[in-house]
This record gives structure tokens, sequence and C-alpha cells, in this order.
């Protein structure tokens, strides 16, 4: 059984961990606030960035000069995966779990004959999809140390994207990443950017009765300026996302570790209450038999 110092060693050591894990519980939330809010306010705008994207693209589908970005190359060869994941851990299993569907998915596709790269955002995923595939990862980016994700860096792996799709080095790319559903749900989403889902058909279109509308210029001048926007949004999205999902978890696991902890001291106080009984019983009881030998 552990000395009584050794239990008030190990207590004090819970209780400093408890203070450590209470105060990052405190600066997640505080941190998920912002990143709600700004994950809720980029959903409208690219949901509606994507619905105007497929009503346009729609009239110019099956033309020989239709965008890369909108057709892709026209093989299915070559699947890029963008990995986006956190730069910290201490998350749950936030990283895990995009890392594990990334693993998955980019298995399956070599089943199916296809080649695959693996884009890594965030150094956590890279760490995780570097044990199994290092061999498929072509590159990574880091945001440790910034405080905000601006629009700028979701530009810089569009960009990065659209370079490698001109330059036939893909023909399909997919972003993996967490979606923020709750404080306590994330969501793990492959979103295919290339070639951009076009909408099924609806009934209404079907049946002709859609509304029809003359574009200025033409579509596909149209396609050609917004489509890099498109795909800049939609990665912007993701990122957003993921960062609310990584605060939410966060904030959840910090708050698990800190009632975990209240639980191991209650455990530790007790088992030390008991030994120090015992330690005075016993002291008792060498007393009164040393004064009845006397």
């Amino acid at each position: 059984m552990p000395s009584l110092k050794d239990l008030r060693v190990r207590i004090n050591s819970v209780k400093s961990t408890q203070k450590i894990t209470s105060a990052m519980k405190m600066v997640a939330a505080s941190k998920l606030r912002r990143a709600q809010q700004q994950a809720e306010a980029a959903r409208p705008y690219a949901d509606r960035m994507e619905r105007m994207m497929s009503s346009v693209a729609s009239s110019v589908i099956g033309s020989p000069t239709a965008p890369k970005l909108m057709v892709g190359t026209g093989a299915d060869k070559v699947h890029l995966l963008v990995s986006v994941t956190a730069d910290r851990g201490l998350a749950g299993a936030f990283n895990s779990n995009v890392g594990r569907a990334t693993r998955n998915l980019a298995r399956k596709l070599e089943l199916e004959g296809k080649t695959v790269k693996i884009y890594c955002v965030g150094r956590k995923g890279r760490d995780y999809l570097k044990r199994e595939m290092s061999r498929l990862i072509i590159g990574d980016v880091s945001y440790a140390g910034k405080k905000r994700l601006e629009f700028s860096d979701a530009e810089d792996i569009g960009v990065r994207i659209s370079a490698m799709l001109n330059a036939g080095e893909i023909d399909v790319c997919t972003v993996v990443y967490n979606r923020f559903q709750s404080v306590i749900a994330q969501v793990t989403t492959e979103m295919q950017l290339i070639p951009m889902p076009m909408p099924e058909v609806s009934d209404t279109a079907a049946s002709g009765t859609t509304a029809q509308y003359d574009y200025e210029p033409d579509e596909e001048t149209i396609l050609a300026r917004l489509l890099p926007q498109n795909l800049n949004i939609q990665i912007y999205r993701a990122l957003l996302e993921s960062a609310a999902g990584e605060h939410g978890a966060r904030m959840t696991s910090m708050d698990n570790a800190t009632r975990n902890a209240g639980d191991m001291i209650k455990r530790l106080t007790l088992n030390y209450n008991r030994a120090r009984q015992a330690n005075i019983t016993r002291e008792l009881i060498e007393i009164i038999s040393g004064a009845e030998a006397l």
C-alpha cells in the first residue's frame, strides 16, 4: 500500500492536472464561440455559391470547352485527397477520425486501381497518415500560431490544387474534414471539389417548368471567373468547420478530463484518510500494549 507521502504527492499532482485541463476547457470555450460564428456565417454563402454555380454550369455540361474545374480532366485515374485536421492534440478523436477516414478512402481507391495523392492540412493529420501512407503524401501545410484563419489561407490551397489540375497531375479532388454539428458532435465529411458535383435533376426541371436565364457575358466566361472563387470558398468553408469542430472537441475532452481528475482526487483522498486512520489506530494499539506490558 502506498505511503501517506506518496498519496499526498499523487493528490497534489492530480490537482495540478485538473487546474490545467480546466483552464484549457475555458480557453477552448472562448475560442469556440468565435469559430462557431465564422463557420455558421460561411455556410449560407457557400451553399448559395454552390447552387448558383450548378445552375450556370448545367447549361455548358458536355461542351468541349467546359472549364476543368467544373468537369475535371475527363479521366478518373489520379485522386487527390485533402485531409483537414488540427495542428494541436488533446481533442479526443477529432484528428484520428479524419485520418482514419482519409486512410480508408485511399485504400478503397487503390483497390479500385486508382492513383492516390494526399495533401495534409494540419500537423496532426500529417503525423497520423505518415505512419502508413508516407509514400502518398505530396505536401502539407500548418497554421500553428495563427490566431484566425483567413480567406487567403484557403486561396493558397486552391491555387495549388488548380495548378496540379491544369498540369494534368490529378483528375479528381476530394476534401476530408470534420463538419461542425454541435459542441459534442462533429461529422466526418467527404466533399468532392473536382469535378464539381452537379445536383440531381428535380421533377420540376424534368417537366421543363424551370425558369430560363440569359447570362451576360456568356456562361463559359462567367464560369472561368467564378469557378476558382467557388473552389476557394468551399475550401475556406471546410477550414472554418474544422476549426469550430476542433475547439468543440477540445472543450468536451477537457471537460471530461477535469471531471475524471475530480473523481480520482476523491478516490485518492479516501485512500489517504483510510491509510491515515489505520496508522493512528496502529499507533494507539502500540501505546496501549506498551502500557499494559509495564
